[in-house]
């Protein structure tokens, strides 16, 4: 070790470097190699540019050498190295250096080298969703959205001229979308006009996560919202009239009146419910694709097209919860087939998520639990959708789940009652300009998958499907007070069984020391 020593002191004569370095060499201990392999492998150690080469091969040669022989200083990585070093002759241009994230592979044990870079780039098209045994040789890359940088999404459409979607595709894109966001404004109409009650958290802004990922679904697949949950349940196929009825309170309503705007539920569709508490929703997603998977691999009954998927829909407030966290272990433990969809519209009720939160990129908590974690712009259903089938292929192949975080925009306040006084109106502005129905349909006449008049018709036709499920709501008769029993107890009348066989309500002495209660 002592040659590293002299070495060292060679490079820096032949080169007659600045001062600077002679003297932190001079401050080397004489018994000090170690010293002399730490300061080589500095991130702070900058050469003189010409000998880049000659450092950065001595450089390798001592990382590898650190593998044989215990250094009583810590070696510093050669990515940190190469993060540092070429800074000093790009300084001038303001090139920031590559920031790198890492990814363990569930194949990997502790004690190996288990982490994999993963590159935040714009290139929408760069995204690489692999099994868990290739990890290592097909990287996931993190997609920026211009929710943070304008510039990001630059390069996303690299070849405009070809249609990313069909135009079956995308016309059923875009009418799910308008469906969505015609329903959600006669919400707001309906609930003024006091025909709605409690809580109503409207979707407006959001579409563009729904339709890319719910869209996708077979219908045996599962999905699990929130409580702003009405255009989940219309994406997922449950009927107008019936979202509509469910809000109005009626009997005809998805839960027969008795779930509202945040129980949204339908066994039919496989819609597993709306939940009132934000994180709720997550373990019974969780528990929904353990019960795919055991279907699968124990009791033999397989598809030919694979694992049901579960979708687990959630707010950026809900990724500080525990019930997230624990979800993710076991998610990826049992390489659970469910997508963990994160529809960050950056506010929690009024709380900026940027405030909230340590780190708010949130698709790093995936990498974090060994599953890929994606950031999309969530604006932008194309962008959405490519991300989503990737995502939902490895968990039908049974490759297990991903996290996704759709950075989008809620543009209304949290909820009806909230004047949404918070947010900024510039940046309110900003959003409304990047809204997705208006670029989806902007996309799909430039590229000519259909005329301006056709997308007229679309909209005339979801007005005249909404227009009925009020009428249909408003005509709908009311649950009946019988119904306020059911669903609470074993047995239809609520009150439960006798050992006799009988309903204990018929007993005459059922009643008996009530008063006295």
């Amino acid at each position: 070790m002592v040659s590293l020593y002299y070495i060292k002191c060679f490079l820096i004569r032949i080169t007659k470097g600045p001062r600077k370095f002679l003297n932190k060499i001079k401050a080397i201990h004489s018994d000090g190699s170690s010293h002399a392999v730490a300061l080589l492998t500095s991130p702070s150690f900058s050469p003189p540019p010409l000998l880049y080469p000659l450092h950065f091969l001595l450089s390798l040669l001592l990382q590898n050498l650190s593998n044989s022989f215990p250094f009583s200083t810590s070696l510093a990585p050669l990515s940190l190295y190469l993060e540092f070093v070429p800074m000093a002759a790009f300084s001038a241009v303001k090139i920031p250096p590559p920031q790198f994230t890492t990814v363990r592979s569930s194949s990997q044990r502790p004690g190996s080298s288990p982490f994999q870079s993963v590159h935040s780039s714009s290139a929408f098209n760069s995204i690489s969703f692999g099994s868990a045994k290739s990890v290592r040789s097909r990287p996931l890359f993190a997609v920026s959205s211009d929710v943070v940088s304008s510039d990001k999404t630059k390069a996303a459409s690299s070849s405009a001229s070809i249609p990313a979607v069909t135009r079956e595709v995308a016309l059923e894109l875009y009418e799910d979308m308008v469906l969505g966001r015609a329903f959600e404004d006669m919400c707001a109409q309906m609930y003024y006009r006091g025909k709605m009650f409690g809580f109503v958290h409207l979707y407006n802004g959001q579409e563009a996560v729904s339709t890319g990922f719910i869209k996708l679904l077979n219908q045996s697949d599962k999905v699990v919202s929130t409580y702003r949950d009405h255009v989940h349940a219309l994406s997922k196929g449950v009927p107008s009239r019936e979202v509509m009825a469910e809000l109005f309170g009626k009997a005809t309503g998805c839960c027969r009146g008795q779930g509202g705007s945040m129980h949204m539920f339908s066994a039919a569709h496989n819609l597993l419910g709306g939940f009132a508490f934000i994180g709720e929703g997550i373990p019974v997603a969780t528990g929904a694709a353990f019960s795919a998977k055991y279907h699968h691999e124990v009791l033999k009954q397989s598809k030919p097209e694979g694992l049901d998927v579960t979708l687990a829909f959630f707010g950026d407030g809900t990724c500080n919860n525990g019930q997230f966290f624990e979800c993710l272990n076991m998610a990826q433990l049992w390489k659970l087939p469910i997508i963990f969809v994160v529809e960050n519209n950056l506010w929690a009720i009024g709380m900026s998520h940027l405030r909230a939160t340590s780190d708010p990129e949130i698709w790093k908590k995936g990498p974090a639990f060994g599953m890929p974690g994606v950031h999309v712009d969530g604006m932008d259903v194309l962008k959405v959708r490519e991300v989503a089938q990737e995502a939902i292929a490895r968990a039908r192949r049974g490759e297990g789940p991903t996290l996704v975080e759709c950075e989008t925009y809620r543009f209304r306040g949290h909820s009806l009652a909230d004047p949404d006084e918070l947010r900024k109106p510039d940046e309110k502005a900003h959003y409304a300009s990047r809204d997705p129905i208006v670029a989806l349909k902007k996309y799909i006449i430039e590229h000519g998958l259909a005329s301006e008049s056709e997308l007229k018709s679309i909209d005339k036709k979801i007005d005249d499907v909404v227009e009925d499920a009020v009428e249909f709501a408003d005509s709908s008769p009311l649950p009946p007070r019988s119904q306020l029993l059911e669903n609470v107890f074993a047995d239809p009348k609520g009150f439960g069984i006798g050992p006799d066989g009988k309903y204990r309500c018929e007993d005459p002495l059922f009643t008996q020391g009530t008063a006295q209660v």
